[in-house]
């Protein structure tokens, strides 16, 4: 967290500063009403004669000082939260940039709900620790300091309030965050499970809907809810002993400054304008130390949130940059006997696979679920790293790339089309910002978008709802398309993207793409022979291997698997999805 409070300890110093004056003003006011007490009123030192100017001129002073104090405290409030706002907006970026450069598999160990939890309960936490720390911590340890000195200053006799109440309190605080801080960690797991639940289910919600499981899922969320309540109940019950026994122990020490202060007064030693002050004194040290205890607790809740941030912040990027220069921009793409298995299961997915996809080729993958298809596209962008054997692009192993410059070079349409909750141009323009209106039209109209975008009430200006629900499956895949063929990639890989479109307007896309891509190269994943039969070459995968590769003709009499899927597609001239 040092480099977070390096940027902006300036202005923590100086609303610590701020605060050290408010405080100041509030040990300095017993002074001022012990004299308007003894010496104003009781008038001691003046042979028992009032003194009512003095009254006026120290009430007037008390008025100053106490404008002065309440400005030093608005300016320390002010300068406390600007502090406080900038280092959680700079740890907020910082671990959403993070995020944003996890791979697939580190987002999958953290779970979205944890991460939505950490980048925004976790960092509130944080923030409240640094203010407390600033703010707080400085005006109850001044309380705790000043106040004693202040007390004893009066009387030494004061001193045994002090050694008894100070320490019961200290053992109440101490035990209190031995018991709660346990607690703080299981909270936060039991919030970051609350929030998959929620995500998870505002996001399949037509599925819960689909199969009328409304009821499993709010049993579910309850179940969630209710442990993540039982768990701040727990916390709760703790501190609200916190209080109760504080406020016993200052009572008890108000009495005891009392009766102290009415003994000196019997002997003469004290006068009564002193025990007022002392009792003011007694409470300020109480109340300090009763804040300093709801101030651990947020230091301890804190220091929680900052562990789990740090474990975000420290948690290097799985795939490393290779840093290399990129060769020459041609679009081919070679697997050189590739295995791969996803992290955490051995079972391998891809099984030495060997492969030449050359520049401007329309090549196809077709397979069987499951065969492994879209895991082979996704070893190009680096989606996932190879087990063993190597990936290149242009020549070049994807491994020595700069990410950045590897993934500039591909066009990736996925196989779930992903919309943002923006209009439709700008749901497009994601691929290239600063493209015309003109390449965002023809980059639509290539895809078959365009007529439907157009019978939009706002045409490319229409909002789209959150995930792109507002438009139908096929209108989505359009869309992908048309945002990826706005990139002018050199390699372009559709996965499965093509299969919420009828065969008309399919057709109609591979005219277009041959026609204003000729020079490109295209990966095509599909699940229908119809949208791949016309491709340069077809490889057939079947449980995780390649087991057949060539042409559609080639293929019908070389490859059993790819018969196989020929005849129960298109036999008798029936279609199939």
């Amino acid at each position: 967290m040092a480099r977070y409070l390096k940027k902006y300890w300036l202005i923590a110093l100086l609303g610590a500063l701020f605060m050290v004056g408010e405080v100041y003003v509030d040990l300095y006011q017993p002074r001022m009403m012990e004299r308007i007490v003894n010496q104003g009123i009781l008038g001691l030192g003046n042979n028992g004669v009032p003194d009512l100017s003095l009254v006026t001129s120290t009430g007037l002073r008390m008025i100053l000082v106490v404008i002065l104090g309440g400005t030093c405290g608005v300016m320390c409030g002010v300068l406390t939260n600007v502090f406080g706002q900038n280092l959680g907006n700079e740890v907020r970026k910082d671990c959403f940039e993070r995020i944003m450069h996890f791979s697939f598999e580190q987002t999958d160990d953290f779970s979205a709900g944890s991460l939505i939890t950490r980048i925004t309960g976790d960092v509130t936490q944080v923030q409240n620790l640094a203010m407390q720390f600033t703010r707080g911590m400085v005006r109850c340890l001044m309380f705790l300091v000043g106040g004693s000195i202040a007390l004893l200053s009066l009387d030494l006799s004061f001193k045994k309030v002090i050694m008894i109440a100070v320490p019961l309190i200290i053992l109440e605080v101490g035990f209190i965050i031995w018991k709660t801080n346990p607690l703080f960690v299981l909270l936060q797991k039991r919030l970051d499970r609350v929030n998959s639940v929620i995500q998870e289910n505002i996001a399949g919600v037509r599925v819960v809907k689909a199969f009328v499981q409304e009821k499993r899922e709010t049993d579910r969320f309850n179940e969630a809810n209710d442990a993540l309540v039982q768990t701040q109940l727990r916390v709760l019950i703790l501190i609200s002993w916190m209080r109760p026994v504080m406020n016993i122990i200052l009572n008890l020490a108000t009495v005891a400054i009392i009766r102290i202060g009415a003994d000196q007064v019997r002997a003469g030693l004290m006068a009564p304008g002193t025990i007022m002050a002392a009792v003011t004194y007694i409470s300020q040290i109480l109340n300090g130390m009763m804040m300093l205890a709801m101030i651990f607790q947020t230091l301890s809740r804190g220091a929680v949130s900052w562990k789990r941030l740090k474990e975000v912040l420290d948690t290097a990027p799985a795939l490393k940059d290779g840093g290399k220069e990129a060769p020459e921009e041609c679009g081919a793409v070679r697997f050189d006997h590739v295995n791969f298995h996803y992290p955490g299961n051995d079972e391998p997915v891809l099984k030495d696979i060997s492969l030449d996809i050359r520049p401007g080729e329309f090549f196809a993958v077709i397979g069987s679920t499951g065969c492994g298809k879209s895991s082979l596209v996704q070893l190009i962008p680096r989606f996932y790293d190879a087990s063993e054997g190597h990936v290149l692009v242009d020549g070049m192993d994807v491994k020595d790339y700069d990410l950045t410059v590897l993934r500039e070079r591909i066009s990736y349409v996925l196989q779930k089309s992903e919309l943002f909750s923006t209009t439709i141009r700008d749901n497009i323009l994601l691929s290239r910002p600063d493209a015309s209106e003109e390449d965002v039209i023809r980059a639509a109209k290539t895809a078959q978008a365009h007529d439907f975008i157009m019978r939009q009430p706002q045409g490319y200006d229409t909002p789209v709802t959150e995930q792109g629900m507002s438009l139908s499956g096929g209108q989505r895949q359009r869309t992908a398309i048309a945002r990826a063929l706005l990139k002018n990639a050199k390699i372009f890989i559709f996965d499965d993207a093509t299969s919420a479109l009828d065969l008309k307007t399919e057709a109609a896309l591979r005219e277009e793409l041959n026609r204003a891509m000729p020079d490109a190269t295209i990966i095509m994943i599909a699940q229908r022979i119809s949208s791949i039969m016309h491709a340069d070459r077809i490889a057939v995968m079947d449980a995780g291997e390649i087991v057949g590769l060539g042409t559609h003709e080639e293929l019908m009499n070389t490859c059993r698997v790819y018969r196989d899927i020929y005849e129960s597609q298109l036999k008798g001239g029936v279609t199939y999805d």
